[in-house]
């Protein structure tokens, strides 16, 4: 699936478009103590932008102010300076959560009603006439993998860990939203119940929705974002897209069996012949006529990577670099 951040004509469309969330030198500051005379600053002077059809990652670790920015944006706490817009509209503007939907990454759910109750109670609060809600409740419980039986019967205190996020997901949707805003969505969850939520936030992106979430799983994110930016110790250090942060260098790293290594030595410069009769080399030209080539000559990939820098790397190197400026 090609990304926003893959497709020009989608950045260009970026450009001309006003960004769905702006932040302006946005800072949040506590005050603790007995009298109230100590100050813990949150956020410091952030500054991004979202756009329509976008799905952005903000990362950072514990403590770095991730959560502090998506309830200034959610308006759920007041900025202590800065400002910023919500779908054109003031941070905290009513009318704007008609059409946002927020999956916390803790949500409370009452355990004494059914997954079908939680959606009816979810939709009740948005207004939504109950022949729509008929019709959106299934289609939800659907997307999200839930058998109509499970949600209709069973308690939602005897839902695991993943269906309750997954319900959890499919409240943030009832009132079809224009952006959701994502809280960690993986937290807690087996491989098995990321791969879910994973594919329900590439089916929510394939459907044009504009996504932003919190996370700390950095392998989802780089499947799953267009642009990303880092946060820590409450400072917004970097954002992009991964090709701008990571490197969009067409350099592989190809594993394969097979093939005349003469002409397979002309495509790869460092090519090694291993002792189980496989070998491996970088790859420097397009790899569409490699491929054409290697089939021709009988030969078969076994493995084929891109070799720039993981997320991980990337992220770890910004952290590091970000607290060793402070020491």
């Amino acid at each position: 699936m090609k990304s926003v951040a893959d497709d020009p004509n989608s950045q260009l469309n970026m450009i001309n478009t006003p960004p769905v969330v702006l932040t302006s030198e946005l800072a949040k500051v506590y005050r603790t103590g007995f009298w109230l005379n100590q100050k813990v600053v949150s956020l410091k002077s952030c500054s991004l932008k979202v756009y329509k059809g976008e799905t952005f990652g903000l990362l950072g670790p514990n403590g770095a102010g991730k959560t502090t920015l998506l309830k200034l944006l959610l308006g759920i706490i007041r900025p202590t300076g800065g400002r910023g817009l919500l779908l054109g509209k003031p941070l905290g503007d009513r009318n704007v959560k008609q059409h946002i939907g927020y999956l916390p990454e803790n949500p409370y759910l009452y355990d004494y009603l059914t997954g079908w109750e939680f959606l009816q109670l979810a939709a009740g609060l948005f207004q939504i006439p109950e022949n729509v809600q008929r019709r959106r409740i299934p289609q939800l419980l659907e997307l999200v993998g839930l058998s109509q039986a499970d949600a209709r019967k069973k308690l939602l205190r005897r839902y695991s860990k993943g269906m309750l996020q997954r319900v959890g997901m499919a409240q943030a949707l009832i009132n079809e939203p224009e952006l959701v805003f994502l809280d960690e969505p993986m937290s807690g969850l087996d491989p098995v119940g990321r791969y879910q939520m994973r594919e329900i936030i590439l089916a929510l992106k394939a459907a044009g929705k504009t996504i932003f979430f919190n996370s700390h799983i950095l392998s989802e994110v780089e499947q799953i974002c267009d642009r990303i930016a880092i946060l820590a110790q409450g400072e917004l250090i970097c954002s992009g897209s991964l090709n701008e942060l990571l490197g969009a260098n067409n350099i592989y790293q190809v594993k394969g069996q097979g093939g005349d290594w003469e002409i397979l030595k002309k495509w790869l410069p460092t090519f090694i012949f291993e002792p189980d009769g496989s070998w491996q080399g970088t790859l420097q030209d397009d790899y569409y006529d490699f491929l054409a080539s290697l089939r021709l000559m009988e030969g078969k990939i076994i493995a084929m990577n891109l070799c720039r820098q993981s997320l991980e790397e990337f992220f770890i190197q910004q952290i590091q670099t970000k607290n060793n400026s402070l020491n």
